[in-house]
């Protein structure tokens, strides 16, 4: 610091003097973001805030201090860095920032438009901002993940200490930088695919093309949203007038993939087949009780049940299935024995 100017020690001074207002707005602004992103939905990585230290601010003084007037010519003293998973959700986070903070256009930078393809240089959005009771401007970097990681190797590497890199270094560092920019544009491709294929799989549950669905995570929650079981456990309830107790089916998907369920058309037939068979398990087991509360579950358990006794499968296969809905237990051995003997005399059975 004994090398600055007074020009210089003036502007130092009226950072310690600007530095507790600097300190809240950093704050101000994170909160800020943090709140209409959860509000809107998106998910970012991370939402850093910084102020920049007074001997950072030294060193640039010392560099660079005569084109500064006064410290309100410094657009980074506050530094807000906004790290997303896909690039896509860079723009979003823009637009956000946009409708928040008054941007200043002519020192915003946009390094995504002027990346080339030999250079070193992160891609990045670079916003300078300012906001109604704070004096001083501010930037908001906004970046994905890889782009961070890029940005942070530049640095540690000593790129951006401005010391030469030997031509076979620097080769590297593109081809990296090359890959990582295309599994930036993947996932993001990944992405969009993937929410294309689900919107796919709900059209075709939504018209009843079932056998056209491959069984998976996203179909089985499509068709979950169709109340495949609820008349089954509609007409179990009236037994008892009982109320049925909602609770996530989607555990049973390990279930019906073990039954060897290939397309949601295969689920569809073991509903239809044994739909019977299970209300008569159901029968027997809570007829004649004052049960007046039954879990959305029994209805695709009962139905299981009943298709693997049904085909074949024995305790062997009734174990199997209460190892995956109940968790890998020997008590398992003993009520599969119990179901096995209470559904092998069913008339299901015989029909």
């Amino acid at each position: 610091m004994n090398n600055l100017d007074p020009h210089c020690q003036a502007i130092l001074e009226e950072y310690r003097q600007a530095k507790p207002a600097c300190d809240d707005a950093a704050v101000k602004v994170k909160a800020t973001l943090e709140k209409v992103f959860k509000k809107s939905g998106l998910i970012v990585a991370a939402i850093e805030s910084r102020v920049k230290t007074e001997e950072s601010l030294a060193g640039k003084l010392e560099l660079k201090g005569s084109k500064y007037a006064s410290l309100a010519d410094i657009t980074d003293i506050v530094g807000v860095r906004v790290i997303t998973f896909y690039i896509d959700d860079v723009d979003k986070v823009a637009s956000a920032v946009e409708r928040l903070f008054k941007v200043d256009w002519e020192n915003s930078v946009d390094k995504r438009k002027i990346h080339e393809i030999d250079s070193f240089g992160y891609m990045s959005l670079h916003y300078i901002c300012s906001m109604d009771g704070f004096p001083y401007r501010f930037e908001i970097q906004m970046r994905t993940v890889l782009q961070h990681a890029w940005a942070n190797m530049n640095h540690d590497t000593g790129y951006k200490s401005g010391v030469e890199i030997p031509l076979e270094y620097r080769r590297s560092l593109s081809r990296l930088s090359g890959l990582l920019e295309l599994a930036d544009e993947q996932f993001s491709e990944i992405r969009a695919d993937l929410a294309d294929y689900r919107r796919r799989i709900q059209a075709l549950v939504a018209s009843g093309n079932l056998s056209e669905v491959p069984l998976d995570g996203d179909s089985f929650r499509s068709f979950l949203n169709t109340r495949p079981f609820d008349p089954l456990n509609r007409r179990i309830a009236s037994m008892n007038q009982a109320e049925i107790q909602e609770v996530s089916l989607m555990g049973y998907l390990e279930v019906f993939k073990m039954l060897q369920c290939k397309t949601l058309g295969d689920l569809d037939k073991i509903i239809k087949d044994n739909s019977e068979g299970a209300f008569q398990l159901a029968c027997y087991q809570i007829g004649l009780t004052d049960l007046d509360i039954i879990s959305s579950s029994i209805g695709p358990q009962d139905l299981c049940i009943a298709y693997i006794v049904k085909v074949g499968g024995g305790k062997a296969g009734l174990k199997m299935l209460l190892d995956i809905i109940n968790g890998v237990s020997d008590t398992n051995n003993m009520m599969a024995e119990i179901l096995f003997e209470q559904t092998s005399n069913l008339p299901f059975m015989n029909q």
